[in-house]
């Protein structure tokens, strides 16, 4: 998946029903990320129960692509909270190659010149 790098990345964190497809998932973006699915500028990531499957919903130029995987071995490491989170590309790519991704506590505020506990921007 090659994106651009004004793609903005929605983690969906609460539970997602694997067998939803392109209606269901752009319905659950208008209804609990209050989003328009078909910017073409944003990527919505979803997440099974179990957390071995994750789905990913954008828009390609003339419609919905849905990209799928299911990991034969272990889950992905994403907390189950009922809220949505935006994250950078190099994250998803992180996250979907196995990092845990409550690694992220601390920020450097370039501002000034020390850490900070806030995380990515949440909805």
């Amino acid at each position: 998946m090659n994106f651009s790098t004004t793609t903005t990345v929605y983690l969906w964190q609460g539970v997602c029903d694997m067998r939803c497809s392109f209606d269901r998932l752009s319905s659950l973006v208008r209804e609990k990320l209050d989003r328009n699915s078909i910017t073409g500028n944003e990527v919505y990531v979803f997440f099974s129960r179990c957390r071995r499957k994750v789905k990913l919903l954008y828009w390609d130029r003339d419609g919905y692509a849905i990209w799928h995987k299911r990991l034969e071995a272990g889950s992905y490491k994403v907390e189950k909270l009922e809220r949505c989170e935006v994250i950078t590309e190099i994250d998803l790519e992180d996250l979907l190659s196995g990092m845990d991704f409550s690694r992220i506590n601390l920020r450097k505020n370039a501002e000034k010149g020390s850490f900070n506990q806030s995380r990515c921007s949440t909805l």
